[in-house]
This record gives structure tokens, C-alpha cells and sequence, in this order.
């Protein structure tokens, strides 16, 4: 799975290589320019889907040198900063980034999705409380209109009591909201207004605008995604504007119209505006791109057409062409490196003489052990997919994949785990009268490394149960126990559901009062997990 740096530097080449489309086609129809930068951040949107669902292209790149074996002072710095690290359950830790950058984008993410989503609630909130626009002339006029575009969908016009609202939004049923003076406007100024928020309708940008808040809430640690939205917002409002001269307005009349929106589209004195720059809607007479849009509309040699199917087709290629590979690739060394690294147990002391075996493909492995302090090293692993061995008396055994991409890959820090004790009882009892037992065989734990193993102290042996014996009944009761730094047995459980819950109380109660030496790792006292198997059995 890619890291937080990955994707950031995946979907920076994305976006950037859209960006460089864009400026390239600057000359060309804002139509174009708005699919452009729409195609771009739909392809960086999928950069991360691909790049977790679809095989890894592994492109070869010079082999750097891979870090050298630090010093006994460095060791502890080692062990945090480690590429692999083994986890408490004996598996390794997986590879992250910084956790405080991992923290923040997270959070930053969180907090650009709630801005985004109660932007949401208000507007839902703002519709809710508008009234149906009842005028005769604009429903003709936005009837007119709908023909004109080829709008089959039926495009709701309701009237808030905001003086500063005026934008479409939806998708499956559009909504025009108006401002509460939009009863006062005249013919023309009317028909400017239909056409530009119903070429929005039309050419699906809410949706589209809505996609881009979306991938930016995610990705808003990147500069480039906030670049992004902002020109996908200006270029679709410069596309609407060219829909509308393309239809006959003069320029000069449309630029009047304009201006006189953003005059009396403005929040009254004291009021909260409910959307501003960015959010679920694009307000159309908006004074922070008012004098780009005039200056494009009286301009002669602008490109008004719209974006033809080819011309979209071609930006779409592109751009995929473009996010697959962003998504796919990965560099990886084309040298062997030596396989370095150092084992440690889990206060952070060296384990000397730690057996490991690296097994590669066709079966093939390499053993070696660590030295006085630690360390090992394996001469000329090449690139590619690894399962890593280690083992050690008195410890867990570990076994873990690994991949060997780039040069860090190649110093490992292990940790290995204390391993668990096991003891197995036999009691045994005559199954008519006498009774006797035998006594209980402990198995013998080596100890490797630094441990110290713990001895009993007390032993107290199972009682056959009586009514166990009466039956005729034998088992065996597997036991799962704890032995506290002090020595004493804290919790026991049985492993199984099929013992009898009399052998189970039977070997409980037994277990429970055992005291041991303490369990020393480096000279602390440590807990460690005891398996213990007692066997309730009858002799003839």
C-alpha cells in the first residue's frame, strides 16, 4: 500500500502534468480549458484506487548506497527511525511515513470535508426555505431557455429572502435559487440570467465543481489541488459567459448586466453571506472574478465554441496516459545490496547469535547469525520479494515478508519477542479405589540471549476430580497462564471448549497457587506467557 508521501508526490505529478494541459490550451475555448482541468482532477482522483488495486510496475533505477552500519551510540536512534520493525505479536510493523505528517493530513482532510459538508447543509437548509418562483414571465423565459440548451430535466426557479444568492445547483433536479429583487429585473436582464445559470445545467457543472471540492477536502495539503478547483470554477463561469454570447447578447450589454448584479447582489449591511468563494455553489455575479470575465467577454479574438466530443476524447487519453503510470510505477534498484541490519529484544538490548534466513524464489535461502553486537549482514540480495527469518532459544521465532524496492529497504531493525514457556502434567489416578499420582514433568526451556529463566518455586499438583473418577471419564486441559514480574501465576484460562468443567476447575485451581522466580530480560523482571497442559488420566 503506497505511503502519505507517495500519494502526495503521485498525485502532485498528476496534477501538475493537467495544469501544463491547461496553460497549453490557454488560447483555446474556456469549454476546453474547464474539461481540462475536470479530466485532471478526475485522473488524480483515481490515483490512489489504481495504484492499490491494479500489479506494481517495478521500473529499474541505478542502485544508491545503501546506509552504513551505525555506531554503538547511534543504536537507539536506529531502533526508532527503523524501516521494519517487529510488532508484539512477532509480526513486523508496516512501513509509514512521519506519523505527525500522516496526523495533519488527516486532520486537515477532516476539517476540509466538514467545511464542505455543513456548505452542504446550508444550502439544502437555504433551498428548503425558498418559495416556487410564481412569475409568468420568467417560467416562459426559463421554458424558452431549456428548449434552446436541449434541457429535458425540469429546472425548479425558487426565490430566497437573500439579497445575494444566485446559482444553480442539482443534478437530477436542478434548482435555480434567486435573489428576493429578481421579481424587479426586465426582460433582458432576465434572459441573461436563464441562459448563463442554465448553461451550468446544461454542461453538469455542479457536479463536477462538487468532484473537485471533493478530491480537494482529501488532497488539501497540495497546493496544486486548491489551484486546481479554483481555475475548474473560473473557466466553467468564462464557459457559461461564452454560451451566452454565443447566443446573441452583445458583450457590452452582457458586461452592463454583470456589473449591475454584483452591485445589488451583495449581502446587506451586517448579514453573513452564505457562500463565498469556495462551496457547493457558484454564485454568478461573484466580484472576485468579475473583471477577468468582462475584460474576456469584450475581447474579440476570444475562442467561444464549445469543447467538441474529440477535442474531450483527446484531453481524457492524455490525461489517463498521463495517471497510470503515475499510479503504476515504482522505482526499484537494479543492483544487489548487502542486506544489513541489527536484531534486538524488547527493552532495546542486542541479541547476539540470532539465527536468520532469508528465503527468496525457487526455494532459495540464506542463513546467517548476528555478531557480538547485534548486527548482521547478507552479501549481494537483489531486488525483489523476501521472507525473512529469525529465531533465537527463549524467544518467538519470527517470519515475516519483506520487499527490497529502494535503498533503505536494505537496513532492517528487528525486534524479537520473549518467548512462552510450556509445562504438561499427567494426573493419574486407579479407577476403582487406590489412588496415586505421578509426578509432574516440566519440559526444559533453553534460554538464549539475555533471559533468565523463571523456576517454580511451589508447586501444587491437580486432584482428580471425584466424581470424574467415578464416571470413568479421563481429558486434558490445555491452560493458557500469565507469570507475573513477581513470580506469581495472575491470570489462567483454559484454551478449549471441550473440557469438562470439572478436569477444567480441577487444573485451575492447581495452577493458580504455582509461584515462580521472576522472568528476567536484561536483569528486569518481565511477564511471560505459560502454556500448560494437564492430562487427567486412569490406569487400569
Amino acid at each position: 500500500m503506497m505511503t502519505f508521501a507517495e500519494v502526495a508526490i503521485r498525485t502532485s505529478i498528476v496534477l501538475g502534468a493537467g495544469l501544463i494541459v491547461r496553460a497549453a490550451v490557454r488560447h483555446r475555448s474556456a469549454s476546453l480549458r474547464h474539461r481540462v482541468v475536470a479530466a485532471t482532477l478526475l485522473a488524480t482522483a483515481a490515483v490512489a484506487p489504481l495504484s492499490w488495486l491494479l500489479p506494481v510496475w517495478a521500473v529499474p533505477v541505478p542502485a544508491l548506497s545503501a546506509r552504513s552500519a551505525p555506531s554503538a551510540a547511534d543504536q537507539s536512534i536506529d531502533r526508532t527511525a527503523a524501516t521494519s520493525v517487529a510488532s508484539s505479536n512477532g509480526q513486523p510493523a508496516r512501513d509509514t511515513d512521519l506519523p505527525l505528517a500522516a496526523t495533519l493530513w488527516v486532520l486537515a482532510a477532516a476539517g476540509n470535508g466538514a467545511v464542505f459538508l455543513f456548505g452542504i447543509a446550508r444550502l439544502g437548509s437555504l433551498t428548503r426555505r425558498a418559495r416556487p418562483f410564481a412569475d409568468e414571465r420568467w417560467n416562459r423565459a426559463a421554458e424558452q431557455t431549456c428548449a434552446e440548451y436541449g434541457i429535458t430535466r425540469t429546472v425548479a426557479l425558487l426565490q430566497t429572502d437573500e439579497s445575494d444568492v444566485l446559482a444553480t445547483w442539482g443534478v437530477v433536479n436542478p434548482c435555480l435559487l434567486l435573489p428576493r429583487h429578481a421579481r424587479e429585473w426586465d426582460e433582458e436582464r432576465v434572459r441573461i440570467v436563464l441562459r448563463h445559470e442554465l448553461a451550468h445545467v446544461r454542461r453538469h457543472d455542479w457536479i463536477v465543481q462538487i468532484g473537485g471540492e471533493v478530491v480537494r477536502s482529501i488532497y488539501c495539503v497540495n497546493p496544486l489541488v486548491w489551484i486546481a478547483c479554483r481555475t475548474l470554477r473560473r473557466d466553467s463561469e468564462h464557459a457559461c459567459d461564452d454560451e451566452v454570447i454565443e447566443a446573441g447578447t452583445s458583450p457590452s450589454t452582457y458586461a452592463t448586466h454583470l456589473l449591475e448584479l454584483a452591485r445589488i447582489c451583495r449581502p446587506t449591511t451586517g448579514g453573513a453571506r452564505p457562500f463565498r468563494g469556495r462551496g457547493p455553489v457558484m454564485l454568478m455575479a461573484r466580484s472576485s472574478t468579475l473583471e477577468r470575465r468582462i475584460a474576456a467577454m469584450l475581447s474579440s479574438n476570444i475562442d467561444r465554441r464549445s469543447a467538441s466530443r474529440r477535442a474531450v476524447a483527446t484531453v481524457a487519453a492524455l490525461l489517463f496516459c498521463i495517471a497510470l503510470p503515475a499510479a503504476l510505477l515504482r522505482a526499484a534498484q537494479t543492483s544487489p545490496l548487502p542486506l544489513k541490519g541489527s536484531v534486538y529484544d524488547p527493552s532495546g538490548a542486542v541479541l547476539p547469535d540470532v539465527e536468520l534466513t532469508l528465503e527468496g524464489a525457487n526455494n532459495t535461502a540464506v542463513t546467517t547469525r548476528t555478531d557480538a553486537s547485534g548486527r548482521f549482514e547478507l552479501a549481494s540480495i537483489a531486488p525483489g520479494r523476501y521472507v525473512l527469518n529469525a529465531s533465537l532459544p527463549a524467544f518467538k521465532t519470527l517470519r515475516y515478508p519483506l520487499e527490497l524496492r529502494t535503498a533503505r529497504d536494505w537496513d532492517r531493525a528487528i525486534t524479537l519477542q520473549v518467548g512462552d514457556l510450556q509445562e504438561s502434567i499427567t494426573v493419574q489416578a486407579q479407577r476403582i479405589t487406590s489412588a496415586s499420582a505421578t509426578a509432574s514433568a516440566q519440559q526444559p526451556v533453553r534460554v538464549g540471549g539475555n533471559i533468565r529463566v523463571p523456576m517454580k518455586v511451589r508447586d501444587v499438583h491437580p486432584t482428580y476430580p471425584a466424581s470424574m473418577r467415578a464416571a470413568g471419564r479421563e481429558g486434558v486441559v490445555p491452560i493458557e497462564a500469565i507469570i507475573s514480574r513477581d513470580g506469581s501465576v495472575s491470570t489462567a484460562r483454559v484454551l478449549s471448549a471441550q473440557v469438562h468443567p470439572g478436569f477444567a476447575a480441577a487444573a485451575l485451581d492447581a495452577v493458580r497457587q504455582w509461584r515462580f522466580t521472576p522472568t528476567l530480560l536484561n536483569g528486569e523482571p518481565v511477564e511471560v506467557v505459560m502454556t500448560v497442559s494437564v492430562t487427567f488420566r486412569l490406569a487400569e
